[in-house]
């Protein structure tokens, strides 16, 4: 690019940062009113923000980055059935928990933290659920920040020639910004205009790149050559040289024999869907919905949002194999694949805007992760265990002094700008939904759920993460399975385990089990 096409570039994301900055201080005054409003929205947020906050949020620059990039690597299978997982998992979530757990953090104390909903879902007296739970969700949430980093700093870098290590901080302060000042209003608002964003790119990128190609027809002929690229069943291996870097030959990249892809990497693969029962982003917007009714419309809109979008990230990825395949030697780089698309084929301008697309994604992402690890320190930790009389501005100074930490910590994690993206992410999904995923499900459908089960389920999910990822999954074969699945299965059987080891539930916990469903609907209004 030229001077004067950097200008528009530049341009037009500059008119973007001032977007999101200035809803965030639209929603400044009201979102520092109090602790409900500041971390829940005072649960007034309409179906339409609702939706498309959760998925936006959820996404992060794994869509527009890390899903395309695997798609441009080693073709469909990999990205294609992890996607399907994702879009099943979406739906599943929406329909089995999002009404549920609404309805149940009322009546739970009015719970306006994912911690505390646990720890009063149980009545612990003691908030040791919750201060667990806090602290598994500041682990890997500094995780899941530093991935959005290298979003912003692989984009930057990518566009215009810029250290990577300067403007990946640059977007994270940035990002820092408007969560601080705007609280859940101005992250859910930014997230419904960022979700839009998001899809428009998507779809505006893989037109032109299809189009650029000479059709549909052409891609799929183009890319029916590599063997196993377009398989559901096999998955094309790309030759490498000692470097790990693709070998390129007369203008083409070079695979190899396809290889073959079992049922048990199938499964592994769709196993991401069964993350999103424990993802605090995506449940505290449950939370949030401003009447348990509007659920099934906000589904509709979330899970019509996922599955275009998905499926348009990895047919981006595809159709970028067609047109520029010797571009990307590494699975790493091929995560630009989509910035440079937008440059090859968009005026400076547009290109501009397409492109905050990606930082609309990573910037939705890391608000919701700094803003939930905030609450869960300042509530679950400093206000239930050493503060009890803690004023509401002492609480959200804790809060804010924990944005910065996770900030500081999610920048040193991002510094790497090798990170693959789609890696960092799976092992942060991984930690959160075998971590907190049964025990939502637990949470709201078994009647016998203890503190003790409680506390069980989510430690022995978070160990079974890290020990399979770092020493079991080493061993290969059937134990190369994503973490996720068999930490999941572990976590469940802990919950049960100990809840029937432990004393019943008092009457309290089972009479407010039995009636949660009967909360009484406050009067709708606010956020849309």
């Amino acid at each position: 690019m030229d001077f004067s096409d950097n200008f528009w570039v530049l341009f037009a994301m500059l008119l973007y940062f001032i977007v999101v900055i200035t809803i965030g201080f639209i929603y400044a005054k009201r979102s520092n009113s109090s602790t409900s409003e500041y971390f829940l929205g005072g649960r007034k947020v309409g179906p339409w923000f609702t939706a498309l906050s959760a998925e936006a949020s959820d996404m992060s620059g794994y869509l527009l980055m890390g899903l395309p990039g695997l798609a441009f690597f080693t073709g469909f299978t990999d990205a294609g059935w992890t996607a399907i997982g994702l879009a099943v998992g979406t739906y599943l979530n929406w329909k089995l928990v999002a009404k549920r757990l609404r309805q149940y953090t009322i009546k739970a104390g009015d719970s306006i933290t994912l911690p505390e909903f646990y720890s009063n879902r149980v009545h612990d007296k003691q908030n040791v659920v919750q201060c667990v739970a806090a602290i598994i969700i500041l682990i890997f949430f500094c995780v899941y920040t530093g991935s959005c980093f290298v979003t912003c700093g692989k984009l930057f870098n990518t566009l215009f020639g810029l250290d990577y290590a300067t403007m990946m901080v640059l977007g994270a302060l940035i990002v820092f910004l408007y969560t601080l000042v705007g609280g859940y209003l101005s992250v859910v608002a930014t997230d419904f205009v960022q979700g839009c964003l998001m899809f428009f790119a998507l779809i505006v990128v893989l037109v032109g790149t299809v189009a650029s190609i000479g059709g549909v027809e052409n891609t799929v002929a183009i890319l029916q050559a590599i063997p196993g690229f377009l398989s559901g069943t096999q998955i094309a291996v790309p030759i490498l040289d000692e470097n790990g870097v693709q070998i390129m030959q007369d203008g083409a990249a070079m695979f190899g024999d396809s290889a073959d892809y079992g049922i048990l990497t199938i499964i592994s693969m769709m196993a991401w869907g069964l993350g999103y029962f424990g993802m605090p982003q995506v449940l505290v917007r449950f939370m949030g919905i401003r009447s348990a009714e509007e659920v099934k419309i906000s589904r509709r809109i979330a899970v019509t949002w996922v599955v275009i979008a998905l499926f348009s990230a990895i047919a981006l990825g595809l159709a970028g194999r067609a047109l520029i395949p010797t571009m990307f030697g590494t699975q790493s780089t091929a995560e630009n694949v989509f910035i440079v698309l937008s440059q090859i084929l968009l005026p400076a301008f547009m290109c501009g805007v397409v492109v905050s697309g990606i930082l609309a994604a990573s910037m939705s992402s890391s608000s919701s992760y700094l803003l939930i690890a905030g609450s869960s320190v300042a509530e679950n930790i400093y206000h239930a265990i050493f503060k009890r009389d803690a004023t509401e501005r002492q609480v959200m100074i804790v809060a804010r002094i924990t944005l910065i930490c996770v900030l500081l910590l999610g920048i040193v994690i991002a510094y790497d700008e090798n990170s693959s993206i789609f890696y960092v992410v799976s092992y942060a999904w991984a930690g959160l939904g075998a971590s907190f995923g049964p025990l939502t499900l637990c949470s709201l459908y078994y009647r016998g759920l203890t503190r003790r089960g409680a506390l069980a389920g989510m430690i022995s999910g978070t160990v079974s993460v890290i020990v399979w990822h770092n020493v079991i999954a080493q061993l290969g074969g059937v134990f190369a399975i994503y973490e996720l699945l068999p930490a999941f299965i572990i976590s469940t059987i802990f919950i049960f385990v100990f809840s029937k080891l432990s004393p019943p539930p008092s009457p309290e916990v089972l009479e407010e089990f039995d009636t949660y469903m009967q909360v009484e609907e406050p009067v709708p209004s606010e956020l849309e």
